[in-house]
């Protein structure tokens, strides 16, 4: 059973992570509030946005905040999947090989446009992201813990950009859109950046904190009316479902996966807790619904030839 004492601190200690990285990071205080949200489930990022607007910033931004080891592969078409994971090199004094690990081998990975590298590539990262493992050869090794992988994505309308595969797609707990900063914003961005030094963030909290907000987050409780909602909005997203609302069966051409309703189950406890409820209610699912099912609800050419996206299709479902 949960204790009330972590329960009662667990907005507190969220905004006070947030607020600091909110000193290096203009805007995009949505954003932030749910990559940390995806972080304490346990789950792995994928931003998505046009290139420079701060996406690797904000990642760079919360591993010093959360005091967790960084690493960065910038992904590029000529990338091989050894260059991620590590691989067996042959010491010269024994003649015997040795695991070389590879920069996967940290808290927090940031992918950085991920889309660009092969797909053979891309791929290399499916056991860590799932299992929080690198197999190489006959020998598995373990990751640090915690550990997530926040990847950054460019459009794939852009050129030389590959779609990532659905199984990876579904290994990422939320999709974000990163969208261009508004007026206001963007004089402060210019201003931080091209002006004296401003204020910084800095550590105040290590991957312990993270791991037992994660804890804490799993104990909320959760009305089994509130549970078979959510599962029938799963469920709403599949075509074959001969319940499913007509718009389903127009627009989309397969739906999530039931790592989607693990996803939206996780979030909404979270949702709940920093709306400082002890149990999860209807509105935090639907909160949860758009960032977790926006990449794992894939639409058929009828909804591109209408300009229906995944999110219009998810607002309406939970309309439902």
């Amino acid at each position: 059973m949960f204790n009330e004492d972590d329960i009662r601190n667990f907005p507190e200690q969220f905004d006070r992570i947030r607020n600091e990285i909110g000193k290096s990071i203009i805007g995009q205080k949505e954003i932030i509030t749910n990559v940390l949200i995806s972080m304490i489930a346990g789950g792995n990022v994928l931003l998505e946005g046009l290139p420079g607007l701060g996406k690797t910033q904000l990642i760079k931004t919360i591993g010093k905040v959360l005091d967790l080891e960084f690493s960065r592969i910038q992904f590029t078409p000529d990338l091989m999947p050894s260059d991620v994971t590590g691989t067996d090199i042959m010491n010269r004094e024994d003649g015997a090989f040795r695991f070389q690990k590879g920069p996967v081998f940290s808290n927090i990975v940031l992918a950085d446009e991920i889309n660009r590298a092969t797909p053979k590539t891309q791929s290399s990262l499916l056991e860590a992201m799932q299992e929080k493992t690198v197999t190489a050869g006959n020998n598995t090794y373990k990751l640090p813990s915690p550990f997530f992988v926040l990847a950054t994505q460019n459009p794939i309308e852009l050129e030389g950009t590959y779609p990532l595969p659905e199984a990876q797609m579904d290994r990422f707990l939320f999709k974000l859109n990163v969208s261009f900063p508004n007026k206001s914003e963007l004089m402060k961005i210019v201003a931080l950046t091209t002006g004296r030094e401003g204020q910084t963030s800095e550590k105040i909290c290590n991957g312990d904190t993270i791991l037992k907000m994660g804890e804490v987050a799993r104990s909320v409780p959760i009305a089994e009316s509130v549970f078979e909602y959510a599962m029938q909005l799963i469920l709403n997203t599949h075509p074959e479902n001969e319940d499913a609302p007509e718009i389903t069966k127009k627009y989309v051409r397969y739906g999530s996966s039931p790592r989607g309703a693990q996803a939206i189950i996780s979030a909404a406890r979270i949702f709940a807790l920093l709306e400082r409820r002890y149990n999860v209610a209807y509105d935090d699912i639907k909160k949860a619904a758009l960032p977790v099912l926006r990449h794992r609800v894939f639409l058929n050419f009828e909804a591109a030839a209408d300009n229906i996206d995944a999110d219009h299709i998810i607002r309406k479902l939970t309309e439902v």
